[in-house]
């Protein structure tokens, strides 16, 4: 497929609506409105990496609202977030693997100078910025805590 993400996004929209496909066309509806918000909030299109930046957030919600539908026992409602979230990963920033956040880490810890718990936000800051929505902050403020903390 050739053009932005953007159009690539409309495309599917059009093909899942020709296929009946009604989880995959509700998911990707939900991503082109996302996308469009937040065009009207920035006043300007949104570049590839912007769009992969809010298929990002949307990933993380359906993450969550999978985990809170696994814990009120409603596995139905958690098995249409997981179809959900399938449709728009193709959009969404590739995740990093363990060893590459742990490299992130490691690099950010020695160029914070960092060396306890205190300089947490520095090292978050760091790798954060660097991985630009390719890793989950949770698990990277977990590492970072286990890192810094001596644990």
């Amino acid at each position: 497929m050739a053009g932005t993400l953007k159009e690539q996004l409309h495309q599917e929209i059009t093909d899942a609506l020709r296929a009946g496909d009604k989880i995959r066309l509700g998911a990707l509806r939900l991503l082109s409105a996302a996308v469009t918000n937040r065009e009207k909030d920035e006043r300007r299109e949104l570049t590839d990496d912007e769009v992969r930046a809010v298929a990002g957030k949307e990933m993380k919600k359906r993450a969550e609202a999978i985990e809170a539908f696994e814990a009120a026992g409603r596995q139905e409602l958690a098995d249409k977030e997981r179809a959900e979230r399938e449709a728009i990963q193709a959009y969404a920033p590739a995740q990093l693997g363990e060893e590459q956040v742990d490299a992130l880490i490691d690099e950010a810890v020695e160029a914070t100078g960092a060396a306890g718990p205190r300089d947490l936000g520095k090292v978050m800051g760091a790798v954060m910025a660097t991985a630009k929505g390719a890793v989950d902050g949770a698990v990277v403020q977990r590492k970072v805590r286990e890192r810094l903390g001596g644990s």
